[in-house]
């Protein structure tokens, strides 16, 4: 259909563009072919650089697209697809007019000639480059510079190799950089890291030599929990899950990593790492037999999940 190959066009335009996936949706969608005028079967060639409020580009996706806006929707077109474009370079703020305040009922916006030049040579050979000089113009586009201001308050974390390297910002690799700086000396040291994940990146570091001297199979990193950690003089391999937005080592997770590591010739323990005692609370029930849990609040101690290994009098009672 000619309305859903559009969508599909714009979308890419964006990427090419250097926008966030936040505003590769279909409110950014819309924006950008009203701005450029391009209806379901006209030609990106032909895309021009109107001048329109958030109340022309609803207008335009209703009587065009046939995509109906409510009318308070112009604040989310402003705030979520209009102001980011400013910024990534695609729009400007009253050309015609830059000494408008911002109260007018004039106020505008417009395709910069850059921008505006990268659509048309959309489906053409010129595309790649056109974006790509787009890109090097905007400092490699806005989705770039986000990035480069996330990674700028992101975690430095020391890896037991002694070399440093930082994490995306979040709650989720806080924890991790606990787990390296509390959990591995007291439980895992001198262990040799062999994988460590990262919210944002998937894979931060990768010791695929080490997986494969493990028997992890290379192609399954998509399996790994958030740490693997290989302790050669005790041929342990510590599975260390991060519990933050998702679950610790559940009886599933332990059956799976178990099938992964079939052909593993190490000892595995198993670990759920929390933040705090609450947060272990919540998931208690979840967790799986023949596992350990850590918290960071108590970073000397250890809850054993594991049956009768542990019972005993302890020394000196």
């Amino acid at each position: 259909m000619p309305k859903r190959k559009k969508i599909e066009d714009a979308k890419q335009i964006l990427a090419a563009l250097g926008m966030p996936k936040a505003q590769q949706n279909p409110n950014a969608i819309y924006t950008l072919l009203a701005f450029a005028g391009v209806g379901p079967r006209g030609l990106w060639s032909n895309a021009q650089s109107r001048r329109l409020t958030p109340h022309g580009v609803i207008g335009f996706a209703d009587e065009v697209f046939g995509k109906a806006y409510a009318e308070n929707t112009r604040e989310t077109i402003r705030r979520q697809a209009i102001h980011q474009f400013v910024q990534g370079g695609i729009l400007l703020r009253n050309p015609d007019n830059p000494s408008l305040s911002t109260n007018s009922p004039l106020y505008h916006y417009a395709l910069t000639p850059e921008a505006l030049a990268a659509i048309q040579a959309f489906g053409t050979r010129r595309f790649s480059a056109v974006a790509a000089k787009f890109r090097a113009q905007q400092g490699g586009g806005l989705a770039e510079r986000y990035a480069g201001a996330r990674r700028s308050v992101g975690v430095t974390v020391e890896l037991p190799s002694g070399e440093s390297t930082r994490l995306s910002p979040g709650a989720h690799n806080v924890l991790q950089a606990k787990v390296l700086k509390e959990f591995v000396p007291r439980f895992a040291a001198g262990a040799r890291l062999l994988y460590l994940g990262d919210t944002d990146l998937k894979s931060k570091h990768v010791d695929s030599e080490g997986l494969e001297l493990v028997g992890f199979p290379i192609t399954k990193h998509d399996k790994l929990p958030d740490f693997v950690l290989l302790d050669e003089k005790r041929a342990w391999l510590f599975l260390v899950e991060v519990v933050t937005s998702h679950g610790p080592v559940s009886a599933k997770r332990h059956m799976e990593l178990e099938e992964v590591l079939a052909n593993c010739p190490s000892g595995r323990v198993y670990v759920s790492a929390f933040p705090s005692f609450r947060e272990f609370k919540r998931y208690a029930a979840e967790i799986a037999w023949e596992t350990e849990v850590w918290v960071a609040e108590f970073p000397d101690h250890l809850l054993h999940y594991n049956g009768d290994k542990f019972l005993g009098p302890r020394q000196g009672r």
